[in-house]
């Protein structure tokens, strides 16, 4: 008996997609980026002098802790100096979140990409801008981010 012979299946390469990126969007036109920057500007400045009196009162409570005895925790004038200072460093860590914020809105604004929803896309509202201006989401973003 012979056998037929049939070619090989020829493999064929996979098809290659090109991607085209979508577009950014841009800050809206209508929106004055130069009172934005000396809003954002205005908040990062008094965000700085808030973190150094943070830090000024953290060096005053750790000088304190010295003159302290090592069992403080049955002081009957009040707080104990570990708590202070765990209080003082919660405030810290809360400014330098909020300064990274600013810093990151300010780089937004200097690259044409502030004002813009980063979930829909959406332009956030001025009042919002003025109030929050690092806010990177609208009010309705915002809310359905906190209800997950």
């Amino acid at each position: 008996m012979t056998r037929k012979l049939t070619p090989a299946a020829r493999k064929s390469a996979p098809a290659v997609t090109t991607r085209v990126p979508e577009p950014k969007p841009q800050t809206p036109l209508d929106l004055d980026t130069e009172r934005f920057a000396a809003i954002i500007d205005e908040h990062i400045a008094d965000v700085r002098i808030k973190i150094d009196t943070v830090l000024a009162d953290i060096r005053e409570v750790t000088a304190a802790a010295k003159d302290t005895p090592a069992d403080d925790e049955h002081d009957p004038e009040g707080t104990t100096v570990s708590v202070e200072r765990a209080n003082e460093m919660s405030m810290l860590a809360a400014l330098e979140a909020s300064l990274a914020a600013l810093l990151l809105a300010r780089v937004r604004l200097d690259e044409g990409v502030y004002g813009i929803c980063e979930r829909c896309g959406e332009p956030i509202p001025e009042a919002r801008l003025e109030i929050r201006p690092e806010a990177r989401f609208c009010v309705a973003c915002s809310a359905a981010a906190k209800r997950r």
